[in-house]
């Protein structure tokens, strides 16, 4: 039963390193699950077995990559609390603000699936979100629960899952208008936009105005640190 066990994990792990060479090489678009299981030298058949679409496969190989990012890694690996909340919101600005201000050709390939999703079938988004969920979710909403029994946050509504998704999708619109070469919507306050978006975030969640400062403005100082630290080296 193992060896089968594993047999199975280790082809599923040969099916996704086809895959990722496959849409490196041509995009969402341009790649086919036919394509990818002869990369991977099986049948399209086989392949359905372990990844029943192109969507699941394609969100399998997004999952494995904010698994590996060494931020995102270090973040889940903190203890719940306020600090962690603020972190996690602030990583969150900073990714968006990165694909906003610089899209490389792939962030911009998956912002504009998402986006292509919701106004389709929806299946891509649906899996990304479940991806998410399952990663993000848990760290989000003990940090906020402890943020609250710490008095740094009021308790805003029944569901706090709901909470980080409010700020995921307004972080997703302000970097969907700022994609296209001439942005549909510029946003002003040039250096200051990313506070004013974390700040304008965690208010949303339910941080109190002292909290807030000190976190926030923590974080910004440390960041500030290390960049003059980098710059002296």
């Amino acid at each position: 039963m193992t060896s089968l066990r594993m047999s199975s994990d280790l082809r599923r792990q040969l099916i996704l390193s086809a895959a990722k060479r496959c849409f490196a090489r041509h995009g969402f678009a341009g790649t086919t699950t036919k394509s990818v299981a002869a990369a991977a030298s099986i049948s399209e058949g086989l392949l359905f077995k372990h990844f029943p679409t192109k969507s699941a496969l394609y969100a399998e190989i997004l999952a494995e990559e904010c698994e590996a990012d060494p931020t995102l890694h270090r973040l889940l690996g903190q203890e719940p609390s306020t600090e962690t909340l603020v972190m996690l919101i602030r990583e969150m600005v900073r990714h968006f603000q990165a694909v906003a201000e610089a899209p490389d050709q792939q962030e911009a390939q998956r912002l504009r699936l998402m986006l292509t999703s919701h106004l389709d079938d929806g299946e891509f988004a649906r899996l990304i979100y479940e991806k998410v969920s399952g990663l993000i979710g848990p760290v989000f909403t003990t940090s906020l629960e402890r943020a609250v029994a710490a008095g740094d946050a009021t308790r805003i509504g029944r569901e706090p899952l709901n909470l980080f998704w409010f700020a995921h999708h307004a972080l997703l619109m302000t970097t969907l208008a700022r994609l296209p070469s001439v942005p549909c919507l510029s946003y002003g306050g040039g250096a200051d936009l990313e506070r004013q978006l974390c700040e304008f975030i965690l208010r949303g969640i339910g941080l109190n105005e002292t909290a807030l400062a000190f976190h926030l403005d923590r974080e910004l100082s440390r960041d500030q640190a290390q960049k003059v630290n980098v710059e002296g080296a």
